[in-house]
């Protein structure tokens, strides 16, 4: 037996036993509006990386605020412990609370509401997202130094105040950290559970290609009664251009789309058929029933391991009540690819372009806006971490699971870039966290465990 695993039990009783004094700090935490994209809270969000410095310091880290060109950072390192070395990531700035009229409760003081199913919601903006998460490592850490004195191992922590507004500062501040925040992995808490019981470590994350476009025909909206026919209509145009980029059988339609693009992992695959998924259910819960993507290819296929094409909004002519007979000018459209490992983002967006471009007529024109592009990341399922980890939840939780997620994180594709370090992903989120919505909430039962699931994983990462 490692001295880590005979101290264990010795610190799980003591985070259980603090579980009020756990909550009584992560309100405190709560209740400073950190909100990043608006400039109005800016000295909340210096205030809220103070806190979290100063929570660090007492715990016996050497924390402190970093100046970037927004919203500081806050990094602090504990080498008291051997063995590897972990960089936990979370982020303390939050989305903004609009609209402020459906929340039930002040979104920044938190309330514990109890549930029908013996739960209790946490409900406060932040309180899932990411306040809450990341805390649940932070009290984790906290418990091993109030035991121990000490941390089984290696641990740095960096915070991030712009997470919500797009990370604009990150980039530029790894490249002067990266000799001081380069580990052995990174640890996030920001994504969700497999289900209601089953925390999940997510090791696939799909890049994004985020395009606007806009088509002009005529040099001003005309009457289409006047003009129709013989005028170029910009929407109907549009509308052909995005109806061309989806084949009949789901894929999508653009030149060299899926070069690079490889089957899933047979390893993977079965993990992902032994875990409990019902199509129907997830497709049933939003009001629909039939899978829209690559025919052949089950819904954790499309949504997780496969690129896609989707359309976020289309604008133009005359979208008030009643009506206008109009022939708009111009249209406009959002569109976003989801990449997988092997596509190559730059790639993807001039090839849309090229296809946009070649259905434009002669005389009409169009323009491109690119808003961010990422690449997928892929984390290997035999990673000895990975392994330790799942084990460590096992014995929480009863139960684990591999997951990848259809959404983006571009701090994955950062960090591997500029550090070379791989992420690992661990969610004790559930899906009905209403995270960005009003209402926020976090469960108590997550929170509880979530501290105690970090326990176990840095006593097993020791190991």
């Amino acid at each position: 037996m490692t001295e880590q695993t005979a101290q264990l039990p010795a610190v799980l009783a003591h985070a259980e036993a603090g579980i009020d004094a756990s909550l009584g700090r992560l309100f405190e935490l709560i209740r400073i509006p950190s909100v990043s994209t608006d400039p109005a809270y800016a000295e909340d969000c210096r205030r809220c990386a103070e806190w979290l410095a100063a929570d660090l310091t007492g715990m016996g880290f050497e924390a402190s605020v970093r100046k970037t060109a927004g919203h500081p950072m806050v990094v602090a390192h504990d080498h008291s412990g051997e063995g590897p070395h972990v960089l936990f990531y979370g982020h303390y700035d939050v989305q903004p609370v609009d609209p402020l009229n459906l929340w039930n409760s002040d979104p920044f003081e938190p309330l514990l509401v109890p549930q029908p199913n013996g739960d209790t919601h946490i409900v406060a903006r932040g309180a899932s997202d990411d306040k809450g998460a990341l805390f649940t490592f932070l009290e984790a850490c906290r418990a091993w130094k109030d035991v121990t004195g000490s941390l089984p191992i290696r641990v740095s922590v960096l915070l991030e105040g712009e997470e919500e507004s797009g990370s604009p500062s990150l980039p530029g501040f790894l490249d002067t950290a990266a000799e001081e925040l380069k580990a052995d992995v990174m640890l996030v808490c920001d994504t969700d559970m497999w289900d209601a019981e089953t925390p999940a470590i997510t090791t696939m994350l799909r890049g994004i290609v985020k395009e606007e476009f806009w088509v002009r025909c005529a040099d001003r909206d005309l009457h289409s009664g006047i003009y129709g026919n013989a005028a170029r209509n910009p929407l109907q145009v549009m509308s052909e251009i995005i109806a061309s980029l989806r084949r009949p059988d789901g894929s999508v339609a653009l030149d060299g789309f899926y070069d690079g693009v490889k089957e899933l992992p047979a390893e993977l695959a079965e993990r992902w058929k032994s875990q409990p998924f019902d199509d129907k259910k997830f497709l049933g819960d939003i009001g629909l029933s039939i899978p829209a993507g690559e025919k052949g290819r089950s819904v954790l296929e499309q949504v997780w391991s496969r690129p896609s094409f989707e359309v976020s909004g289309i604008s133009g002519g005359y979208a008030g009540e009643g009506f206008k007979a109009v022939i708009p000018a111009e249209a406009n459209a959002k569109i976003s690819f989801r990449l997988v490992e092997g596509q190559d983002p730059d790639k993807i967006a001039a090839a849309f372009r090229a296809h946009v471009s070649a259905m434009i007529p002669a005389d009409c024109s169009v323009e491109f806006r690119n808003h961010g592009t990422s690449s997928a990341t892929v984390m290997p399922v035999d990673s000895p971490l990975l392994t330790k980890m799942l084990r460590a939840l096992e014995d929480e939780w009863g139960r684990s699971a591999i997951a990848g997620t259809g959404g983006s994180i571009p701090i994955a594709t950062v960090f591997k870039d500029r550090l070379g370090m791989d992420s690992l992903f661990v969610g004790f989120a559930r899906f009905d966290n209403r995270i960005h919505s009003p209402n926020e909430k976090y469960d108590l039962s997550s929170f509880r465990k979530g501290i105690r699931s970090w326990v176990r994983v840095l006593a097993a990462f020791a190991q």
